[in-house]
């Protein structure tokens, strides 16, 4: 078993990642400074003695060289950032400072102190406003905002490193993430958390477009297994890999299953296309699943029917 340190482990993604090593049998130190998670994602996770949490900023000088001095652990699953792209506008010394910072600090404490991996949580934003209909790896990398250069320039500093010698790098390259403790109100929330919201207070959803548009929808579940397999698996090589499930599906779709669960929720109502949404969203998972074994195994409408089960 492992000794893990996970970053932003109170977040969406985090607190799932947590709970996944810790029913691994892993030991976790989550660290978290809660600007957009929350305690109440660790519950269960609290209760665990292979468990301990402390509340920090990891872009803060020296923080995390203290706390890998100390823990000693053989990976760190980097997660915490600033996660709003609108806030990467509006701020972008911050979205500097949280996302790339952040991350060159980890990467100084990691090689300071011997740990051995890294797994950064990236983003499919790295692509920006693609016209490649399947999104592979190698797809040409040209970021919209100031978030997707970050997650991008991250890469840079930690597969560097991991060219160098003596660390993995594994970034993953997350698409549209949804499930249980995505936060509807956050301004990174995704499509599918702002629409449960607005069933389950029986307000209905306006769709912008007709609807055929499409998104690369990955349950939270797959993408906390794959953190994990990335984390613990031996044999594993550097490099980045696209987590997605290579299957696209559209919002007209995702609010058929919605209208299953609330029949008596008004029907979407249609507005005119917003300047600059993406259309389609697809990515290529085959490098995911070469290099690491691994699969998306949740389909769409079951990771809808567990959110919508779990509020």
């Amino acid at each position: 078993m492992a000794k893990v340190l996970v970053t932003g482990a109170a977040g969406f993604i985090g607190s799932h990642t947590t709970d996944l090593l810790l029913a691994g049998g892993h030991t976790v130190l989550g660290l978290d400074n809660f600007r957009s998670g929350h305690r109440r994602n660790l519950a269960a996770a609290l209760r665990s003695a292979a468990f301990r949490l402390v509340e920090a900023d990891v872009a803060e000088p020296g923080v995390m060289a203290k706390h890998v001095a100390d823990f000693r652990p053989e990976a760190i699953i980097h997660l915490a950032a600033l996660v709003s792209v609108q806030e990467s506008i509006s701020d972008p010394a911050l979205n500097r400072r949280l996302n790339v910072t952040a991350t060159q600090l980890v990467a100084d404490a990691a090689v300071a102190h011997g740990v051995k991996r890294i797994v950064f949580a990236s983003s499919a934003a790295i692509y920006g406003d693609t016209t490649d209909l399947l999104i592979r790896e190698e797809t040409a990398k040209q970021p919209i905002s100031p978030y997707g250069e970050a997650k991008l320039s991250s890469e840079g500093i930690l597969l560097g490193l991991a060219a160098a010698g003596g660390l993995t790098v594994r970034c993953h390259r997350y698409f549209n993430v949804f499930g249980p403790r995505q936060d509807p109100a956050s301004p990174y929330s995704g499509v599918i958390s702002i629409f449960e919201r607005r069933y389950r207070e029986g307000r209905g959803v306006t769709i912008f477009g007709d609807g055929s548009q499409t998104r690369d929808f990955i349950s939270v579940h797959d993408v906390a297994r794959v953190n994990v397999i990335a984390a613990t698996k031996s044999g594993l090589v550097a490099g980045a890999a696209n987590i997605c499930t290579g299957r696209a599906t559209s919002l007209r779709e995702v609010v058929g299953i919605f209208a299953q669960h609330y029949p008596k929720v008004p029907a979407p109502q249609y507005a005119a296309a917003r300047a600059g949404d993406i259309v389609h969203s697809l990515g290529r998972p085959e490098r995911a699943q070469a290099e690491l074994g691994f699969t998306a195994q949740v389909p769409v409408a079951d990771g809808l029917a567990e959110l919508i089960r779990s509020v």
